[in-house]
């Protein structure tokens, strides 16, 4: 008990703890209240920390002598609880919970001062700092990519051009670079590289689209000319995916009502075609090959495209009529014309290629048609064989180039060229002109002629020919080639293979086009570049797949007017001053330099005396701006030439009444 009361009267008791404990608040807020500089608080610091440390060995102690008298028994405690004689012991077991509460609110007053002790102005200035060298690699990142990958687009060099076409196409490059130019040619003068022409983006496009979707040089051309650039991609696009599977009910057989509701039981997806159509399918998704069912075994249905439902409506066949289809196989649209026709009348079926007659005939009868007579002749033969003038309507469906199928047969992508599509333009025009006179134009119901192709090209066509003799102005406006001393004039012309054949069968024949019937649908060209055609064929209708969803198709109705073939002297000489027009027009949108030298020339071959070359020395022509040439409007055009077409009617037939009266003369004379 006596080594026991010497360690405790080492310990302090607890009022003088207390006291310390107030005075060390007091101290710790009163500096708090003023704003010393940083020695002071440096000074305070190092204070604050040698009193925290003293008390803190103060506290170790009394937790060690706590410990020394909880190790030698348990007496010590039980008397002082029990006799309550040792009030400085129960002092100093109430004062160490003090302790500890007090040691907390100096832990919390502690972390109060070191929060204190913080510069909010130098922690501003550091995330100042970071942000700011954060937006410095940000920028740094930027120029380097912008470095990497210019904003504005330049068309590669001949010498990039040479380097891509060592190696492996870069489909992604060439991707990329065809979205550059088709952007900067829609907005032409203020995207255009500086120095950089409209003739050279064209020309790198047409070589990106071959390069990547696998066209010829002729195709893509021909293409680059008809559409805007952006039309142009959807159309190339369009060609990419497959079109829409139609079916055509047979409404010899069933109805389209009862038809979609069992292919929907058999597990074809399928909804109405369109309004335009009462009895097309078109098919989404189907469980069973819809080429193979019962159904299509019976008859009930043909697998047809969109687009070869638009001839025969536009044709529009009245029951009992005579009808001629010139090229029939595989049967779909002569199948649908016997359908609307009611199987009453009788209709040709016209197919050259005798290869095709087996899928004619089988399509024919498993339909159940009844009224036609299938044949195998030549088109341009068919007059001849089944007569003139003895049919009630006519439909071409002339054999092309197939550029509106591409998406059925790629084939055409390379193997079409401009001397393919020459011979189809000379057969189609053979094939219109027998179409026209088999066609009676003293019909009640009919005297129509619907001609349709699955092209939409507009192409330009390159030939020559030899000449012996040539002027002066065939020198200017042609190309000469010459080779082993002879002369071939390399001449240039542009024929659009639809529009073109009508306009042909509307000078050699009387015929006039007329509505083909379909309230949707493009018109037919009326100009392109340098070329007029008539004003009515604007009633022809085009049909593209990027538009319209379906083949590319092309389609236009006659009207003949009269039997007469029209193949005389006058018209031909009215085809002549038609050409002489066209040729003057396209001679006074010429520049006036050039036409300038071509009458230079023209005096110095026909004229050789030496006074017209010294005034010609003497006095150089000046040259002066002409104005622009305003063509006519098409009314005026149309009604000129609808006035000379009377005329020539009317010199026909008083030809024909004096023929007709010196004849009588002569019979009368005769049989006096």
């Amino acid at each position: 008990m006596a080594a026991k009361g010497k360690k405790s009267q080492k310990k302090p008791n607890r009022k003088e703890l207390v006291s310390v404990k107030s005075n060390k608040k007091d101290d710790i807020l009163s500096e708090s209240q003023k704003k010393p500089n940083r020695k002071e608080f440096v000074s305070v610091k190092s204070k604050k920390k040698e009193d925290i440390l003293s008390e803190s060995d103060m506290e170790d102690e009394e937790l060690e002598q706590q410990s020394v008298d909880s190790d030698e028994g348990g007496d010590s405690g039980s008397e002082i609880s029990l006799d309550g004689d040792d009030t400085l012991a129960r002092d100093f077991l109430d004062g160490s919970d003090d302790e500890v509460k007090g040691s907390d609110s100096d832990a919390e007053l502690d972390s109060d001062s070191d929060s204190d002790d913080h510069d909010p102005q130098t922690e501003s200035t550091a995330i100042d700092a970071a942000n700011k060298r954060i937006q410095q690699e940000g920028q740094d990142e930027l120029q380097l990519n912008i470095k990497e990958q210019p904003d504005e687009f330049r068309l590669p060099t001949q010498e990039e051009l040479e380097e891509e076409a060592r190696g492996p196409p870069d489909l992604t490059g060439l991707q990329q670079r065809i979205k550059e130019i088709v952007r900067i040619l829609s907005n032409f003068s203020a995207l255009r590289q500086e120095g950089a022409t409209r003739k050279q983006y064209i020309e790198q496009l047409k070589l990106d689209l071959g390069s990547y979707y696998g066209y010829n040089e002729f195709l893509i051309s021909s293409f680059v000319e008809m559409f805007p650039p952006v039309e142009l991609m959807e159309l190339i696009e369009a060609f990419e995916k497959p079109r829409p599977i139609t079916l055509r009910t047979n409404t010899l057989k069933t109805r389209r009502r009862d038809l979609a509701g069992v292919l929907l039981n058999r597990g074809i997806n399928l909804d109405p075609l369109s309004k335009w159509s009462k009895v097309g399918l078109v098919v989404y998704d189907h469980q069973v090959p819809y080429g193979a069912t019962p159904e299509y075994m019976a008859g009930h249905y043909m697998v047809q495209s969109a687009s070869s439902f638009l001839p025969v409506m536009a044709l529009a066949p009245q029951e009992k009529e005579r009808i001629v289809d010139m090229a029939a196989s595989p049967g779909g649209k002569t199948t649908y014309i016997a359908a609307l026709m009611k199987n009453t009348g009788i209709i040709y079926a016209n197919e050259m290629k005798e290869k095709r007659l087996s899928k004619l005939t089988s399509n024919l009868q498993r339909l159940g048609v009844t009224n036609t007579v299938v044949c195998s002749y030549d088109g341009r033969e068919l007059p001849k064989v089944l007569g003139h003038n003895t049919a009630d309507r006519v439909l071409l469906d002339a054999p092309c180039s197939g550029t509106g199928v591409i998406s059925k047969d790629e084939s055409v992508k390379t193997s079409k060229t401009a001397v393919d599509v020459q011979n189809f333009s000379r057969l189609q025009k053979e094939l219109i002109l027998a179409a026209i006179d088999m066609v009676d134009a003293n019909s009640k119901t009919g005297g129509y002629v619907v001609y349709s192709t699955c092209s939409m090209m507009v192409i330009e066509v390159f030939f020559f020919f030899f000449l012996k003799f040539f002027n002066l102005m065939d020198l200017i406006t042609t190309i000469l080639i010459k080779k082993k001393n002879r002369i071939f004039i390399f001449k240039h012309l542009v024929i659009l293979q639809n529009e073109d054949v009508i306009d042909y069968a509307l000078k050699k024949r009387d015929v006039k086009l007329v509505p083909c019937g379909l309230d949707f649908g493009r018109p037919g060209f009326v100009r392109f570049r340098e070329r007029r055609f008539h004003p009515s064929l604007e009633k022809t209708r085009r049909f593209y797949p990027h538009v319209h969803n379906m083949d590319g198709f092309f389609v236009a109705k006659l009207k003949k007017m009269s039997n007469s073939k029209g193949v005389s002297a006058a018209s031909e000489v009215e085809q002549e001053e038609v050409e002489e027009e066209e040729v003057s027009e396209m001679e006074e949108v010429e520049i006036p330099q050039q036409q300038q030298k071509k009458e230079l020339l023209k005096k110095k071959s026909t004229t050789k005396s030496n006074d017209l070359k010294r005034k010609f020395h003497d006095k150089p022509p000046t040259f002066e701006k002409r104005k622009k040439y305003k063509p006519p409007p098409r009314e005026e055009i149309s009604k000129a030439r609808e006035e000379k077409r009377e005329a020539l009617r009317e010199a026909k037939k008083k030809a024909t009444k004096q023929t007709k009266s010196s004849s009588s003369s002569k019979k009368g004379r005769e049989g006096v």
